[in-house]
C-alpha cells in the first residue's frame, strides 16, 4: 500500500483543488492491486487531507490550504515555565471518587444517568472493529511508532483544532484524561494555585490535587467563565494557569459567549500564564444546534492556550485517543512529560484511529450522534419539567450528554436525593465532587447519553419521580 500512496500522492498536482480523482476501479486496474489496498490507499490520503471522499461519489482533491500566518512571539513563556519557586508546597491528595462515579457501571437494572460515555447502541462498535481490523494489517502496525505520535494522526488533530496549527503543534496522548494530567504537571509546580471554572470537571480536579496544585474556583453561569472574576483571581492568586471548558461545559453545557472569549485569553496574557482549553465535547454537538465557535487555540499565535481533545467520547471508552497542541517552549516540556509518564501511545491504537476518521462511515457517524444527542436531551428536559418541576434546569444545552439540575433546599439535601435514587433504581451523579470550594446550592447532573433512548429516559425519570416522593421528612420541596 505505501508504494500506491507514495504514486497518488505524487499525482496530486494534476488535479485541481475540488476535481475528482480516478474511480476505485481505474485505480485497480492501472495498478494492479485490489480493491481494499485502494481503500486503504484513499483513506490515508484523507487522513492527511489531501483529499476528500464523498460516499457515492468517489475522491476528490483538498481545497488548497489556507495560507500560514506570520508565527506570533512565544517568548513569555520562558518566564512563565521558570517561574517554579512558587508557594509552599502542599501534600498531594488522589481522590478518585468523582471520576468514579461516571466510571463504575451502576448494578444490573438501575439506570445510567451517571453515565460519562454514549450508550453501546450510540457507539460506532461495527466501524471501530473494521478500522482496528484494518489497522492490525498495516505494514508496521506492530513495531514502535514515534513518541509524538503518528505524524498523519498529529495532521488530522491539527487541522481539527485550526487552520493555523500543524501536526509539528500537536502530541499523541492517551485520551483527554491523560493529555488534561500532563499539561497540569507541565505548567505549574506542586503547591502552586490553578485557577479552575466553578463548577467544574471532577477528573481536572482530581488530576490538579493529585498534581499537588490547589485549585481556586472562578464561577460560572449561562455564557461561560466570568472574565471580570477571572481577571481578579489571577490577580489575587499569581496563579499562571487556568483550565476551561469553552464549549459545552461540564457540567452546566454553558458555552463561552463571543465577547468574553477574547477577554480570557488577554487576561492569562497579562497574567504571564497558560490557558488549558479542554475542548472535550466539541463532536458531541446536536443536530439543532448553530455554528459553534472555534477552538480558543485556533486564533492564539503568542501560545497562550494549550488545547486538549480526544477522540473517546465520540467513540468509544476505549479508544482512548486524545491530543495535546502548543506553541512554544511549552510543546517540549509537555513532550518530556508525556514521554517518561508513558512512552508512546501504542501504535495500533493510533493506525485504528487514523483508520476511523478516514473512512466514509466518519461523518455517518457524526451525524447519527448528532441527531440522537439532540433528540435525548429533548426528550430528557420534558420529562424533568413535567415530572420533576422543583428541580431547576437553568440552562438547556445544545452539545454535550447531560443536564445540570439545582435541587431547592440546602446542598445537605443531596446525598439523600442520590441514594434515594439509587435504592429506585436510578443512578444519578452528586453536584458536591463538581466543586474545589463549598458548593453554592445542592446539584445533580443527569445523563442522556450513557442511555438506551427515549424509553429509559423516561422510566428513569419516573424512578427519580419516586425517589423524591420516598424521602423522609419531605413536604413539598426536597430536604434539608
Amino acid at each position: 500500500m505505501g508504494e500506491l500512496v507514495k504514486s497518488l500522492r505524487s499525482e496530486l498536482n494534476r488535479y485541481y483543488p475540488g476535481e475528482k480523482l480516478p474511480s476505485s476501479r481505474a485505480l485497480v486496474e492501472r495498478f494492479k492491486v485490489s480493491p481494499v489496498t485502494v481503500s486503504r490507499a484513499v483513506s490515508q490520503l484523507a487522513s492527511e487531507g489531501l483529499v476528500v471522499t464523498r460516499p457515492g461519489s468517489g475522491a476528490f482533491r483538498a481545497e488548497t490550504d489556507a495560507p500560514v500566518p506570520a508565527p506570533g512571539d512565544t517568548s513569555w513563556q520562558e518566564v512563565s515555565l521558570s517561574g517554579d519557586g512558587g508557594p509552599e508546597v502542599v501534600p498531594r491528595t488522589v481522590d478518585a471518587s468523582g471520576v468514579l462515579v461516571t466510571l463504575a457501571a451502576p448494578p444490573p437494572g438501575v439506570i445510567e444517568f451517571n453515565g460519562g460515555y454514549l450508550h453501546p447502541g450510540l457507539q460506532p462498535e461495527r466501524a471501530l472493529a473494521a478500522a482496528l481490523a484494518r489497522a492490525g494489517r498495516r505494514p508496521g502496525a506492530w513495531g514502535r511508532p514515534p513518541t509524538d505520535g503518528l505524524p498523519e494522526l498529529r495532521a488530522w488533530f491539527a487541522r481539527e483544532i485550526g487552520s493555523t496549527l500543524t501536526g509539528a503543534d500537536v502530541l499523541i496522548t492517551a485520551g483527554g484524561q491523560s493529555a488534561l494530567a500532563t499539561a497540569l504537571r507541565a505548567l505549574a509546580p506542586p503547591g502552586a494555585p490553578v485557577l479552575v471554572e466553578s463548577p467544574a470537571y471532577p477528573g481536572m480536579l482530581a488530576a490538579a490535587r493529585a498534581t499537588g496544585l490547589r485549585p481556586v474556583p472562578v464561577p460560572v453561569d449561562a455564557d461561560g467563565v466570568r472574565p471580570d472574576l477571572l481577571e481578579a483571581a489571577f490577580r489575587a492568586t499569581g496563579a499562571r494557569v487556568f483550565v476551561c471548558q469553552p464549549l459545552f461545559q461540564n457540567p452546566t453545557g454553558a458555552v463561552l459567549a463571543p465577547d468574553r472569549r477574547a477577554r480570557v485569553v488577554r487576561a492569562a496574557r497579562a497574567a504571564g500564564a497558560f490557558v488549558v482549553e479542554d475542548d472535550f465535547a466539541r463532536r458531541l454537538v446536536h443536530a439543532d444546534a448553530g455554528p459553534q465557535p472555534e477552538p480558543l487555540a485556533a486564533h492564539d499565535p503568542h501560545g497562550v492556550v494549550v488545547h486538549v481533545r480526544s477522540l473517546t467520547k465520540i467513540t468509544s471508552p476505549s479508544l482512548r485517543v486524545g491530543a495535546l497542541a502548543a506553541r512554544g517552549p511549552v510543546l517540549e516540556r509537555l513532550r518530556a512529560i508525556q514521554v517518561v509518564d508513558s512512552f508512546f501511545v501504542p501504535r495500533p491504537v493510533q493506525e485504528a484511529a487514523l483508520e476511523l476518521v478516514g473512512s466514509p462511515s466518519w461523518e455517518r457517524h457524526l451525524r447519527t450522534v448528532a441527531a440522537e444527542l439532540g433528540s435525548r436531551r429533548t426528550a430528557m428536559t420534558a420529562a424533568v419539567r413535567s415530572g420533576l418541576p422543583e428541580l431547576a434546569l437553568p440552562h438547556v444545552p445544545s452539545g454535550g450528554g447531560s443536564i445540570w439540575l439545582r435541587l431547592p433546599g440546602p446542598v445537605a439535601g443531596e446525598p439523600a436525593l442520590v441514594a434515594a435514587a439509587l435504592r429506585a433504581g436510578v443512578a444519578v451523579a452528586p453536584g458536591r465532587p463538581y466543586y474545589c470550594a463549598e458548593p453554592p446550592a445542592a446539584h445533580v447532573r443527569l445523563s442522556f447519553a450513557a442511555v438506551s433512548g427515549a424509553a429509559e429516559i423516561a422510566e428513569g425519570v419516573r424512578r427519580l419521580r419516586a425517589a423524591v416522593d420516598d424521602l423522609p421528612g419531605r413536604s413539598d420541596s426536597l430536604p434539608g
